[in-house]
């Protein structure tokens, strides 16, 4: 899976509140053994969201959680636009939503409130443990919550736990090394596919270092590929120290 954070709020971008969900999401997938493939904050801008969307939606191993957007202001554009890209249709009234708005709000889920119940065709309802006023996924890949974090998180969190598998282990050994990232390119370059590459220069006191990390799901393969570097550095009498 290649998983995406969406989120969506002007107020984020101009400093008018703090960005929760990111942090979050990151630790709750780490729970599973998953990382984020790509997160987004943006405006709260119709063109925008909707162009979001479309390029998460072309990429086939997606799966998304959107955060924010789906209430009953005009500022809230999520519901809308996700119907538009993901169903290619206008929003449709949920039954069980609508029921659940007038439940609660009686004669004052009009004229507004109602709208919330208006979704993507297809939408199942996450249930909000705060009061009830639902996100929603479509296709089990593509998940909407509130923008409120005590709302957002626990929807997250039962999404996780339901609909997302656990990953296969992965290994990874760090070194950091006395010298250059330039000393270590051409061994990089014989590293094979499925060994994951994290390369962080670094200065330690003026001094060049940089920090070298693999990753993989082969640990056979790890050790070999780690190997390499070790006898590279060691060659040129390098000092280097394994994290």
């Amino acid at each position: 899976m290649n998983i995406y954070a969406v989120i969506i709020g002007t107020e984020i971008l101009n400093g008018r509140r703090q960005d929760r969900h990111f942090e979050f999401l990151k630790k709750a997938l780490a729970q599973y053994g998953h990382t984020l493939f790509a997160s987004f904050i943006i405006k709260d801008d119709t063109q925008l969201i909707a162009k979001t969307f479309k390029f998460v939606k072309a990429d086939k191993d997606s799966v998304m959680f959107s955060f924010g957007g789906i209430g009953s202001t005009p500022d809230d554009m999520t519901r809308e636009v996700a119907a538009k890209v993901f169903t290619s249709q206008t929003p449709v009234r949920h039954p069980q939503f609508y029921q659940d708005i007038v439940e609660r709000f009686g004669d004052e889920a009009y004229p507004h409130r109602i709208h919330m119940a208006d979704l993507p065709a297809g939408a199942k309802l996450l249930k909000n443990p705060v009061n009830n006023m639902s996100g929603f996924s479509l296709n089990e890949r593509f998940f909407f919550v509130p923008g409120f974090p005590e709302m957002a998180h626990p929807m997250v969190k039962e999404v996780l736990e339901r609909s997302i598998a656990a990953a296969a282990t992965t290994y990874r050994k760090t070194l950091i090394a006395q010298t250059s990232e330039n000393t270590l390119i051409e061994t990089m370059m014989t590293l094979p596919e499925h060994i994951e590459l994290s390369s962080l220069p670094m200065l330690h006191e003026g001094v060049a270092t940089v920090e070298l990390s693999l990753s993989s799901p082969d640990r056979n393969y790890l050790e070999k590929a780690f190997q390499t570097f070790q006898d590279l550095l060691q060659k040129k009498h390098i000092a280097y120290t394994i994290v």
